[in-house]
């Protein structure tokens, strides 16, 4: 089993800037695609992000574009989503997730992390 652990979440007003970090642990191997999901209360899960562990290819959902930044540090086991501009429409649980396949589809990753809550404010 891979584990994924969320950390940086909060409270930020709009037009702010927040750093999740994701740290994987567990198996000797990173899932090659790393990416990060989203989900507002009432709201079906959304894709966000993602990143290849060997290329480093980025792939965004068009609402972040050019807002957040995806990275990794294949060393440290660790994925990080850089939010600047943060708006309203952001406050969210966010979801770090593994999977072999990149995919704008939830079903698509097989490890999922528990969850951190990002909250904007008006």
């Amino acid at each position: 089993q891979v584990q994924l652990v969320e950390s940086g979440g909060g409270l930020v007003q709009a037009g702010g800037s927040l750093r999740l970090s994701c740290a994987a642990s567990g198996r000797t191997f990173t899932p090659p695609v790393m990416g990060w999901f989203r989900q507002a209360p009432g709201k079906a899960r959304e894709f966000v992000a993602h990143i290849t562990w060997s290329g480093g290819r980025t792939y965004y959902a068009d609402s972040v574009k050019g807002r957040f930044t995806i990275s990794r540090d294949n060393a440290k086991n660790t994925v990080d989503l850089q939010m600047n501009s943060l708006k309203f429409e952001d406050t969210a649980v966010y979801y770090c997730t593994g999977g072999w396949s990149g995919s704008e589809l939830p079903r698509s990753y097989d490890y999922w992390g528990q969850g951190i809550q990002v909250t904007v404010s008006s």
